[in-house]
């Protein structure tokens, strides 16, 4: 990890606060803790981070509005979010990923697994950045250089995980991958269990890159083996 990695930890659990940035702070990452959704998003306008640690059961304000309202602004829709959750609930876990988080852990977690997250969160974006070339599928391209995607002449903004999952469908371009196959290329680890959420993410991409994500034009879906991305498209 290189030094000043910074991090954002929104939660209103002092205790959680002072254990998280002691530890992080032994491996190199600044952590910034803010007590609620709204002191949360301020700091995040005026700073610079590296990555989000987001809790879900806020005051005010709950964590699921804050990471909407964080990818729904330009200049801080990239960055990478971890939320935490009280529970295990898979409902949760969906409700997240849908608004655009990258990842989730569940309260009480081990602070050995909240570092592991967070070095395979920035690995997927260094990752990204150190490829290079260019891809166009039908009104799609995607720059791997810049790690930005321009469809129709719009640039929609992807998070992290959407933008590596994109790539990994796209350097694959014709094959189709299964959800395994495409779990074990964006995490690289053994933690991860939650297949579908590779569902969920597959959906947030095509509401960004599809005309019409019903009848999806460039990702599509091949009934029990898994993804694909078009070569060609008219």
């Amino acid at each position: 990890m290189p030094t000043a990695t910074a991090a954002l930890l929104i939660d209103d659990d002092a205790r959680l606060g002072a254990l998280v940035t002691e530890y992080l702070g032994r491996h190199e990452i600044d952590v910034t803790v803010a007590a609620d959704g709204e002191r949360g998003l301020s700091v995040l306008r005026r700073g610079r981070f590296d990555v989000v640690l987001l809790d879900v059961m806020l005051p005010g304000t709950d964590g699921f509005e804050v990471c909407r309202r964080l990818r729904a602004t330009p200049e801080i829709a990239a960055l990478p979010v971890i939320m935490l959750t009280a529970r295990g609930d898979d409902v949760d876990k969906i409700v997240g990923l849908e608004l655009g988080a990258d990842d989730y852990l569940a309260k009480p977690f081990n602070p050995r697994e909240l570092l592991a997250r967070i070095h395979a969160v920035l690995r997927r974006g260094r990752t990204a950045e150190a490829r290079h070339g260019r891809l166009s599928v039908g009104r799609l391209e995607i720059d791997f250089d810049a790690r930005e995607v321009i469809v129709d002449g719009r640039r929609p903004p992807l998070t992290a995980y959407e933008f590596e999952l994109l790539t990994v469908l796209a350097r694959a371009a014709g094959r189709v991958l299964s959800r395994e196959q495409l779990l074990d290329a964006l995490k690289g680890a053994a933690y991860e269990t939650f297949d579908r959420s590779i569902d969920v993410h597959i959906s947030k991409l095509r509401s960004k890159l599809e005309p019409n994500p019903r009848e999806p034009r460039y990702i599509k879906t091949v009934r029990g083996a898994g993804y694909v991305l078009a070569r060609d498209v008219d």
